[in-house]
């Protein structure tokens, strides 16, 4: 089995071969080496889009708005790159729209990361397919599968507010519970205590 580490340099070579600059090339290493760690199908994707790059033009994104689309189906690399640049504003957002967006698993990375640096889950829906990003930790999805996704007719985005999965109600009687493990305070801990005694020269 072809180890992450020579997934990343190999990528990394054959983007820059295609026309990439180098920085870019890193950032899709990193990327499909990340798809790959979490069993979605990376480099086969990357592998099909580098066979039409050259010859099939694709719209390159450099201010993401609301809602986003274009004739030309967009670049996954450039749309990625340029995402990750202005997370924080699109994050105010809520909601991002794409439409036309060609081999949208190479997007995906880019979006965990983002997921990462916002400190926020973000939903991705590719037309149908369902993932869950986090943090850019894990992926969840409701299609593990090893297809090639070619084009998304629709991609849809949403940055989901950190809220507790229970109640209030719940985490007092789980932090009550806790307490008794609680020790009192006693005049002995006091003086066994770490930095008890001790006595400051200065």
């Amino acid at each position: 089995m072809i180890s992450l580490s020579e997934i990343d340099t190999t990528v990394k070579r054959a983007t820059k071969a295609i026309g990439f600059s180098w920085g870019i090339a890193e950032e899709v290493g990193k990327s499909i080496s990340l798809l790959e760690m979490f069993g979605l199908p990376g480099l086969k994707n990357l592998n099909q889009y580098f066979k039409l790059y050259k010859d099939k033009k694709f719209q390159n994104v450099s201010l993401i708005s609301k809602s986003n689309s274009s004739k030309i189906s967009y670049c996954p690399i450039i749309s990625g790159i340029n995402f990750l640049d202005q997370v924080f504003t699109l994050n105010e957002m809520t909601e991002i729209d794409f439409e036309n967006v060609a081999f949208p698993i190479l997007f995906i990375p880019f979006l965990s990361k983002s997921s990462e640096i916002v400190g926020k889950k973000i939903f991705l829906k590719i037309d149908e397919r369902k993932y869950l990003l986090n943090f850019n930790h894990s992926i969840f999805s409701n299609h593990l599968d090893s297809d090639v996704i070619d084009k998304a007719k629709k991609l849809k985005i949403i940055f989901i507010d950190n809220e507790n999965t229970f109640s209030e109600g719940e985490w007092n009687e789980l932090y009550s519970l806790s307490k008794k493990t609680f020790v009192e305070e006693s005049e002995e801990l006091k003086q066994t205590a770490a930095g008890a005694g001790l006595t400051d020269n200065d």
